[in-house]
């Protein structure tokens, strides 16, 4: 096994003089060194070639094989593992070849600044990525550390915050921390007005008004906060079958006839970097979908115009599958096929039709079959009643 070639060092806004001697050193020595352009500022080595991030991004990797053997070192803002490019580089290279050089985050700086237990606050990058992903984790008396976008992400922030009955929040921007130019803007959602600079680190203090949203990550959101046309798996039902699916980090969930995308909503709020398709033959449903991600934070939800088993195509496999639409013998044939080992597969059923259906494929396949049956407290004259919804029929099991 031969030495390291490739250095990924992260860099903080006081340069070479924050680095420790063995890292001055390894720049020093550089061939290629990549990085933007206050990179290449921050630590400059005339001797060596330089390279911009190139566009598209994911070209980077096709840069760096192309150098492989030579000296090269990557240069990243703060700690290369930590929402940054380090881990996409540590995905396709081996460890020995990579040796990482980590500098305090800007994370870190920010709790410092703040005040804050890093075990205490979420920490969350909306750089590149949609800003509305922060939304999921409004919620009373969170704290928040965001790395964003730009300079009008704290703007926008602010908004959804205020939409939310949050708009006392108190907001915080730390700019160029480390540096001779930091810098600090406070201020409270409602009345947020600072011009700010591009690159930052919103730390946000949530603060619940008594008549605010709550809308917590573990499922069974009340069905009046997703746009749907009356067809759709209620809070109830709904909140049995994510149990069922058990949404887990990372996991990839399949949902067959995704109706307003209340179940693929729910599975990726209760859990980190979790991945949704929903399958949904009629537009105007996937658009209240669409809707539904966005203004619930998950706007990656993926929807696919299609029926099983041919828009199953080119998916991701899934570690869990509802089948919410379109159930028969065919549909779970092509999902049960696809699930990964320890995938979970369910499947819900309102008609006798579907509900014999289920009967048939447990009695096929084991698993667990139950019937949900909900009412709910109505006025009834000057008094008040139950009134009964469809029972709904689950059906569901761990592929082993």
């Amino acid at each position: 096994m031969g030495k390291p070639w490739l250095h990924i060092i992260g860099i903080g806004e006081d340069g070479m003089e924050g680095l420790t001697p063995a890292t001055r050193a390894v720049i020093g020595a550089a061939e290629v060194i990549v990085g933007g352009a206050r990179h290449h500022v921050l630590a400059a080595n005339p001797g060596a070639e330089t390279l911009r991030w190139p566009s598209p991004f994911d070209a980077l990797i096709e840069e760096l094989e192309a150098r492989r053997g030579r000296r090269v070192v990557v240069l990243a803002t703060g700690d290369p593992l930590w929402f940054s490019v380090g881990a996409k580089i540590g995905r396709h290279f081996a460890a020995s070849e990579i040796t990482f050089h980590p500098q305090l985050s800007a994370f870190q700086l920010a709790a410092a600044r703040m005040g804050w237990s890093m075990a205490d606050l979420e920490t969350l990058t909306v750089h590149g990525r949609p800003v509305e992903q922060m939304i999921a984790f409004i919620q009373p008396d969170a704290r928040l550390l965001i790395l964003t976008t730009g300079e009008e992400t704290p703007a926008q922030i602010a908004g959804f915050l205020t939409a939310r009955g949050f708009g006392r929040s108190r907001m915080t921007v730390l700019a160029h921390m480390g540096g001779p130019d930091e810098a600090r803007f406070d201020g409270v959602a409602e009345s947020w007005a600072h011009g700010v600079p591009a690159f930052n680190t919103l730390a946000v203090e949530c603060v619940a008004a008594p008549d605010a949203a709550l809308l917590p990550r573990v499922p069974g959101l009340p069905d009046g906060v997703f746009s749907h046309d009356g067809t759709m798996t209620k809070r109830e039902v709904r909140a049995a079958t994510l149990a069922k699916l058990m949404p887990m980090r990372g996991g990839v969930l399949w949902d067959v006839g995704c109706g307003c995308g209340s179940v693929a909503v729910e599975w990726m709020r209760a859990a980190r970097y979790s991945k949704a398709v929903g399958i949904e033959p009629r537009a105007d449903r996937r658009l209240m979908a669409a809707e539904n991600a966005l203004a619930l934070g998950v706007p990656a939800l993926q929807l696919v115009d299609g029926v099983v088993p041919e828009a199953l195509e080119g998916l991701e496999s899934p570690d869990a599958i509802f089948i919410g639409g379109g159930l028969s013998a065919e549909t779970f044939a092509a999902c049960w096929a696809a699930l990964r080992p320890l995938g979970r597969l369910v499947a819900n059923a309102v008609t006798l039709e579907s509900q014999a259906i289920l009967a048939d494929l447990h009695k096929a396949h084991g698993g667990d079959l139950a019937q949900i049956a909900v009412s709910r407290a109505e006025a009834l004259g000057g008094l008040t009643g139950w009134r009964p919804m469809r029972p709904v029929v689950q059906w569901s099991l761990i592929k082993r």
